[in-house]
């Protein structure tokens, strides 16, 4: 089932913007996002092809089945709470019946933690593309030999530089593994090549170092060390930074790299948006997705202020929503019993008609 069929067979209870548009953070290079709400037909429901959640390819279009919605309502989950609270010049289209689901139902204390949480999600992923901005990956992945260490006396030194000082090239290697410890190695050296040890790591791609059988008598020119756990540390950075770079927004990633600042600004503003819309939740008991300080957040997005300046607001925010919270006249968690009722009641009205 795709979003047109859900409008070809009119099972489209709510359709709205969201995102930027909603928040009324726009500006001439933000994307629609469109978020929506659907019932299942009868047959579906009842029987085996439930469909919780469709999308188009790009994720910028997401419809929730009713159930699933009134799932994540119950959890509070903020992406799912602030459609219900969508501005009314950002409704594309709504169902009478989906006044059953009153926003006053659902907020609750439970907001401090998910919206809050989600805020503090956020702030991971700021720091996180901070290390790719500042910390850019050759293309080109180091290999196995680039974490091998030569012992030298009381001390070590690396394999590569220690075997071009010694005019020894890795192909004429073997190694054997040291008894009882851990990817240490003896190292041996075939300098006629009569040998046929196998090199150090001289199979394209390998993971891992190379053994070789070693004849009786052979003397080891050195021991070698392996550092297997930096490498396989190194190797998963290295496919995460590449995945990222592959799919990264190029304009919001030349917007970040050109202000100059070691954090996503994109991240940081919608942080201290959450966390401003949970300070409102548990303080004054309402949620209003459109933001009135338009100017401040998007100064965030443009990177105008430093890292340090955002997370002290931040901090702030928290301390606020802990102690309004404590203070907080709202329900503890939504009654959950009252809002699956008003679902059971919004599916059966749907299935009469």
């Amino acid at each position: 089932m795709t979003i047109k069929d859900l409008k070809d067979k009119n099972l489209l209870l709510f359709e709205c913007l969201s995102g930027s548009k909603a928040y009324g953070l726009d500006t001439p290079e933000s994307d629609t996002d469109i978020k929506g709400i659907y019932y299942m037909p009868k047959d579906m429901f009842f029987g085996l092809k439930y469909i919780p959640q469709i999308s188009n390819e790009s994720n910028d279009e997401v419809y929730y089945e009713i159930g699933r919605f009134v799932e994540l309502l119950i959890k509070n989950n903020p992406n799912i709470v602030e459609i219900l609270a969508t501005p009314e010049e950002c409704i594309l289209y709504k169902n009478p019946i989906m006044d059953k689901l009153n926003i006053d139902i659902i907020l609750s204390k439970l907001c401090k933690d998910t919206f809050g949480g989600y805020a503090l999600t956020q702030i991971r992923k700021a720091k996180g593309l901070n290390k790719k901005i500042l910390n850019p990956m050759p293309k080109r992945r180091k290999t196995v030999l680039d974490f091998c260490f030569v012992t030298v006396n009381h001390s070590s030194v690396k394999a590569k530089g220690w075997l071009t000082k010694n005019g020894i090239s890795e192909v004429n290697c073997g190694l054997t593994k040291i008894p009882n410890t851990k990817n240490l190695y003896a190292l041996f050296h075939d300098a006629e090549k009569k040998l046929n040890y196998k090199g150090i790591a001289n199979k394209e791609n390998t993971n891992d170092v190379s053994v070789s059988s070693i004849l009786a008598g052979e003397k080891e020119i050195a021991y070698l060390f392996f550092n297997q756990d930096s490498y396989s540390s190194y190797c998963k950075e290295h496919n995460e930074y590449w995945e990222w770079a592959e799919k990264r927004n190029e304009v919001r990633y030349a917007v970040n790299k050109s202000h100059g600042k070691d954090y996503d600004a994109k991240n940081m503003m919608h942080t201290i948006r959450l966390l401003q819309v949970a300070l409102e939740i548990v303080r004054d008991g309402k949620l209003t997705v459109k933001r009135q300080n338009r100017d401040e957040l998007l100064l965030i997005k443009r990177g105008e202020l430093e890292y340090e300046e955002v997370l002290k607001m931040a901090e702030n925010l928290m301390l606020q929503i802990e102690k309004e919270t404590g203070k907080s006249k709202l329900q503890e968690k939504p009654d959950a019993k009252r809002i699956e009722s008003l679902l059971v009641e919004m599916r059966a009205a749907l299935y009469a008609n």
